[in-house]
């Protein structure tokens, strides 16, 4: 008496639960963070990203390596360039979100 009736929820099918964790893992580094905030505000190729982060062209092609495999940014290519942005709207609201969160004080 008094409860609220529980609400009926689906959990995701294992294979998307385990792409998610991915996905977090992926973007839980604070360097790969801020490679995503830098592409936030639009399609760079490595060696800006390289300039600007101040790190080695292999470091930042590593971490991309890894953030395009997990699904959040995607490769372009022209010429000898390869430019590379947020994968989508999902990614770049994912990022919002979360640095947004992290900025506002901790409750409790």
């Amino acid at each position: 008496p008094g409860h609220a009736a529980p609400r009926t929820r689906h959990a995701p099918p294992a294979a998307v639960l385990a792409r998610a964790a991915g996905m977090l893992r992926a973007a839980g580094d604070p360097a790969r963070l801020a490679l995503l905030d830098l592409l936030a505000d639009g399609e760079r190729c490595v060696t800006e990203i390289a300039a600007h982060s101040g790190d080695a062209m292999p470091t930042v092609s590593q971490r991309l390596r890894l953030l395009r495999t997990e699904g959040l940014v995607r490769a372009r290519r022209d010429g000898k360039h390869v430019f590379y942005a947020l994968a989508d709207g999902h990614v770049h609201e994912l990022l919002a979100n979360v640095l947004r969160h992290a900025g506002e004080p901790v409750a409790g």
